[in-house]
């Protein structure tokens, strides 16, 4: 585990955008298996040798109301499933539905399986669940398959611009 505070090691939208705004993380390359039958945030969990809780994927959502493109983004641990109507709620809106693969990945800038939440192509409302306050690391997508980046809840949510709200079930 190395602490990155400059351009060392890989290089992807997240990591730029953390090292500019001075944030702490690490980073967790590991060898991406399709054929692992885990899902990308599991195998995350397996590949990390950490528990489950501790390591979010990020998902995106349309939620109907929302100013701009409609899309706003949950993080919600691997363990759990984000709760649509809670995400919808913590936007101040009443429905969200998982928003089209293609459109995430245009919003976003990166792939299926290794959108982060960080660095995004357009900033989006982002949510994290509110199971990230008993963490002291958590792990996310660093912006690709086979990459995760450690770093404190607090500072998630202030480089994302985002909030906590009870949105995984």
């Amino acid at each position: 585990m190395s602490r990155k505070k400059a351009a060392a090691g890989p290089g992807t939208p997240a990591t730029t955008a953390l090292t500019h705004a001075g944030v702490a993380y690490t980073t967790h390359p590991y060898t991406h298996d399709p054929a692992s039958g885990l899902g990308y945030g599991l195998e995350a969990a397996a590949a990390l040798g950490v528990p489950p809780e501790a390591v979010f994927k990020t998902l995106v959502v349309h939620v109907d109301g929302l100013r701009g493109s409609g899309l706003a983004v949950g993080v919600v641990p691997v363990s759990a499933s984000l709760d649509l109507k809670a995400i919808a709620r913590a936007l101040g809106h009443k429905k969200a539905t998982m928003a089209d693969g293609a459109a995430a990945e245009r919003s976003s800038g990166y792939v299926m399986g290794g959108i982060s939440p960080i660095g995004q192509r357009t900033a989006l409302p982002t949510v994290v669940d509110t199971s990230a306050h008993s963490l002291v690391t958590m792990y996310v997508s660093g912006g690709r398959r086979g990459f995760d980046l450690g770093l404190a809840p607090a500072d998630l949510v202030a480089v994302t611009g985002g909030r906590f709200a009870p949105i995984a079930h």
